[in-house]
């Protein structure tokens, strides 16, 4: 009799059994990486609107703008109308899991009586791609909540969160 070469299914279900271990451990972490690289992009894009709604409000001399009026499609030509101050994604609003807003609100947006308050914020889909909600206004300031719920653009919504991003 010719003895056989191979693998017992004991053999293959204890590999099996490990591999399963192995994913369990490396699965959560990898979620919560994704998460964190979620997060930081929000604050990215919030640090990006927040330079853009200033840069726009010294070029153009009427205060602070919509992400339409920041943003443009490729290959725009600055104006006031479209900046071109931030990329097509970001102006969409959405970017990484996360909404994005920012508006004026306050003034009428003309030479006269420019808009001289902005809110920015992030907000996540869903808990599986972020758990903080972040917001800036004019001050510059990032702030966020741990809730991950909208803050809003409305004036001082933003001022009333109390954790400042450090």
């Amino acid at each position: 009799m010719k003895k056989q070469k191979g693998f017992s299914l004991i053999e293959l279900l204890i590999v099996v059994a490990i591999i399963l271990i192995i994913a369990a451990i490396a699965i959560p972490n990898l979620l919560r990486s994704r998460i964190a690289a979620n997060e930081a992009s929000a604050v990215g894009s919030v640090r990006t609107l927040t330079t853009a709604q200033v840069t726009y409000s010294s070029t153009y001399g009427t205060g602070y703008a919509t992400l339409a009026k920041l943003g443009g499609a490729a290959g725009c030509v600055a104006a006031p109308a479209t900046a071109c101050l931030i990329d097509p994604v970001l102006t969409l609003g959405t970017k990484s899991g996360y909404t994005v807003a920012s508006a004026p609100n306050t003034g009428s947006g003309t030479n006269v009586d420019p808009y001289n308050g902005f809110e920015t914020n992030a907000t996540p889909f869903s808990v599986s791609t972020g758990t903080r909600a972040f917001c800036s206004d004019s001050s510059g300031v990032i702030r966020y909540n741990t809730t991950g719920t909208a803050i809003g653009v409305a004036a001082g919504n933003c001022a009333a969160v109390v954790t400042i991003l450090q």
